[in-house]
């Protein structure tokens, strides 16, 4: 066995709480059974999942059993967790679709190939249970009491927010979860970020009582912006791990545009960089933390895309970077140095058809259709401001039209502040 695992996670910033340190620290000088789970609100995942799933990674790196669950169950109901407003009812079709698509994401974070690391599906156990006797056998052992003293309950109760029977049972359930694991896979650890805290607790305590037997909570703290706000979004919504809903080229470039002070904790909490070198860059200050961003950026893109994928993304941003001050007249991306890289594969492209260009299509709707700006009011802004670019030219007039004539056969090139670009083509 390698270093016990709590000190791995624990040099990486990845532990906020455990419920039991040192009895933990000692289950972890032996291999054993963990889990963490993903409800499936999206057919995505998004970045801010990264923080637990790489806590996954590591434990298993250090030689424990991985049981990660998509759940179809749980996600029926919606987690109430860090929320004033009760979470829209999905679907069981939407519920089994995004279930199948975040399956294939979980897979890239474990190692399922020798039948050892788990990925399941909780609706396969939940569905099963009778009504009364969950309520008679695991319902006696919840006091609403102290639910509704927990922050999940507590806070939407203050904001004079509604709380349904619905959301209540969302703990009995995720605690179930843990004891149904304990019983079929002797797993003894729950992993998640500190918003599920209560949760695992509840789950341990179950254990407890239902099985006389010790089981762990272990939470790590939730990755966070300067502003204080949870990592993985941006104006134009969530950063998605699907490529197709948020393109590694700009999956790199988040994480090269985040905010110098939080480098250091990113670095530690979501990459696989050994913690040597981790130490070694969160030193880095000045124009240097440059180089801390790009290992960043670049580590995290392969981990979740690929190293081809990090590679390219790389490359495209460094050709768009040095052939700035090179574009001419409509930008063709042909004209980029480095551009053999810049490809609709690399910068996010989006497929404008010919009979619209003809007719011409505003500055203002391009802008908003490429996601360089989230609404049409927020285009005017950043026009008004300076920062929309068509090719190298400003764009200073927010009633401009953008024609067939404008866009070469290679592609626009228009960009958002310093560091956005998009790329649009003529399609059919």
């Amino acid at each position: 066995m390698p270093a016990n695992a709590l000190d791995v996670l624990d040099a990486r910033g990845l532990i906020s709480a455990t419920s039991d340190a040192d009895a933990l620290r000692r289950a972890l000088d032996r291999p054993l059974t963990f889990y963490v789970g993903f409800d499936p609100t999206a057919s995505s995942l998004t970045a801010g999942h990264l923080v637990t799933l790489m806590m996954a990674h590591h434990l298993e790196q250090a030689g424990h059993r991985p049981i990660l669950i998509a759940g179809g169950g749980t996600g029926m109901i919606g987690d109430p967790s860090d929320r004033l407003d009760t979470r829209a009812l999905l679907t069981e079709a939407d519920v089994a679709a995004n279930v199948a698509a975040i399956r294939t994401q979980l897979e890239r974070f474990v190692d399922i190939s020798d039948g050892d690391a788990l990925v399941l599906n909780n609706a396969d156990w939940l569905r099963e249970l009778g009504y009364l006797e969950f309520l008679r056998d695991i319902g006696r052992h919840f006091s609403v009491n102290e639910m509704l003293a927990t922050d999940t309950y507590r806070k939407r109760l203050e904001a004079g927010e509604n709380l349904n029977f619905i959301e209540l049972n969302y703990r009995l359930l995720q605690a179930y979860d843990f004891l149904h694991l304990y019983r079929e896979y002797d797993c003894t650890l729950q992993i998640a970020g500190s918003d599920q805290w209560s949760n695992i607790l509840a789950g341990v305590d179950l254990i407890r009582r239902v099985e006389s037997a010790q089981a762990f909570g272990l939470v790590a703290p939730l990755l966070t912006t300067a502003e204080g706000a949870k990592m993985g979004k941006t104006a134009a919504g969530a950063v998605w791990l699907d490529p197709n809903r948020t393109p590694p080229f700009d999956f790199y470039q988040y994480w090269i545009n985040l905010a110098d002070a939080v480098v250091p904790q990113a670095l530690g909490m979501l990459t696989t960089l050994p913690t040597s070198e981790v130490a070694a860059l969160r030193d880095l200050r000045g124009a240097d933390i440059r180089r801390a961003k790009q290992a960043l950026a670049h580590n995290v893109t392969a981990t979740v895309h690929g190293r081809e994928a990090a590679d390219a993304a790389q490359e495209s941003a460094r050709a768009l970077f040095r052939g700035e001050t090179r574009l001419s007249g409509s930008a063709s991306l042909g004209k980029l140095e480095g551009s053999l890289r810049v490809t609709a594969t690399t910068v996010p492209t989006t497929t404008v058809s010919e009979a619209e260009l003809e007719a011409g299509i505003s500055i203002v709707d391009l802008l908003v259709r490429t996601g360089l700006a989230p609404s049409r009011g927020a285009a005017r802004r950043l026009i008004a401001q300076g920062g929309a670019y068509v090719g190298e030219a400003r764009a200073e007039d927010a009633e401009a039209t953008v024609d067939r004539s404008q866009v070469p056969d290679d592609g626009l090139l228009l960009r958002a502040g310093r560091k956005r670009y998009h790329r649009v083509s003529v399609g059919p």
